[in-house]
């Protein structure tokens, strides 16, 4: 793997980034520990959520789960509920039965070694490394898109970040520039890549390692990364029917398959005898990474205590309010059209 870089000694370059990381690291609770419990939780949490939109959840979550113990001997639906507001459920449902493995498995000690890290519920290799590395010292670049951004840019490599071995082939151009301290070198590029080398807007004046990176001499930091395969997001059509009376409706909690896995939902059907409670609909948009839904929402507001009643037992829907919603983890748009709905 030869590179054509002015910097030949490319470990170098790992040592400065080492530098501007310990002058410039974000000043964040989970990087004031080595407890492994924690440092798996925040990378979960961040997965998918900015730092900012994410960190008060994660304080919460902590502060409700403070250890593996804790985490394995709570109540599912309680674990979903303190996830809310960050999206991604299945998530939460990974790490809860991860910690039952902790404890089923390990004894309650978090595994040390990559491998057994590994083998968690819902931990892939960019987790296992991050963690192994922060936390027991471990030799494994954490490659995520922060990587595939500053290395591609660095290298001004075009190889595409799409392809089915991306991950391997920018594992192995890490080791390049990896300096021994790899858990710091680790998050030093989470750093650089969130706040300097960003995907729109780079600031290559600021960045410590300009004057070897290549996109940068040649003008063509926007050429990388080369990602050719784009996902197309599925039309998904989706039918609920918002049935309620004096103040209180019907949900039913979800299956363990399809989206938004666990959640609590309203009813999508309903009896012949409930259409004639129909009073209107609401079609309501959400994106989510792969899908665009299209969501209506039946207004049905039951007069009938006998039709409502059997209806709720011939079903088996739960009964709630909007105060009891609280309570429960639903998705945002049932979450949304909850609070909308019955204000009065």
């Amino acid at each position: 793997m030869e590179k054509n870089n002015a910097a030949t000694e490319f470990l170098h370059v790992g040592n400065r980034l080492l530098e501007w990381y310990r002058n410039n690291a974000r000043d964040l609770p989970f990087r004031q520990t080595k407890d492994p419990y924690k440092i798996w939780i925040c990378e979960i949490v961040f997965q998918q959520t900015r730092i900012n939109q994410g960190l008060n959840h994660y304080n919460n979550f902590i502060k409700r789960f403070p250890d593996v113990k804790t985490l394995a001997e709570a109540e599912e639906n309680e674990v979903l509920l303190y996830w809310k507001g960050l999206g991604y459920y299945s998530r939460a449902i990974n790490i809860h039965k991860a910690a039952q493995q902790i404890m089923n498995d390990y004894h309650g000690v978090f595994p040390n070694q990559y491998d057994e890290i590994l083998k968690l519920k819902g931990i892939g290799k960019y987790t296992a490394a991050a963690v192994s590395s922060i936390c027991f010292g471990g030799k494994i670049p954490a490659v995520d898109g922060n990587f595939y951004r500053v290395l591609s840019r660095f290298f001004a490599d075009d190889f595409d970040i799409s392809n089915s071995r991306a991950f391997a082939y920018f594992s192995e151009l890490a080791t390049l520039v990896m300096p021994d301290n790899v858990g710091d070198f680790n998050q030093a590029m989470m750093d650089i890549g969130s706040e300097i080398c960003k995907p729109k807007n780079p600031l290559c004046g600021e960045c410590p390692i300009n004057e070897d990176c290549l996109a940068f001499s040649l003008q063509k930091i926007s050429d990388y990364p080369v990602k050719t395969k784009k996902v197309k997001a599925e039309d998904l059509a989706l039918t609920y029917y918002f049935v309620h009376r004096n103040g209180e409706f019907l949900i039913r909690q979800r299956a363990d398959d399809f989206i938004w896995k666990k959640l609590f939902e309203f009813p999508t059907s309903i009896s012949s005898e409930m259409e004639t409670f129909i009073t209107g609909s609401k079609t309501v948009n959400h994106k989510l990474t792969h899908k665009n839904l299209s969501i209506e929402i039946f207004n049905v507001e039951v007069s009938s205590e006998d039709i409502w009643n059997r209806f709720m037992t011939e079903n088996q829907y739960q009964i709630t309010d909007v105060q009891g919603s609280h309570e429960k983890s639903f998705p945002k748009p049932l979450e949304n059209y909850i609070q909308n709905s019955l204000k009065d």
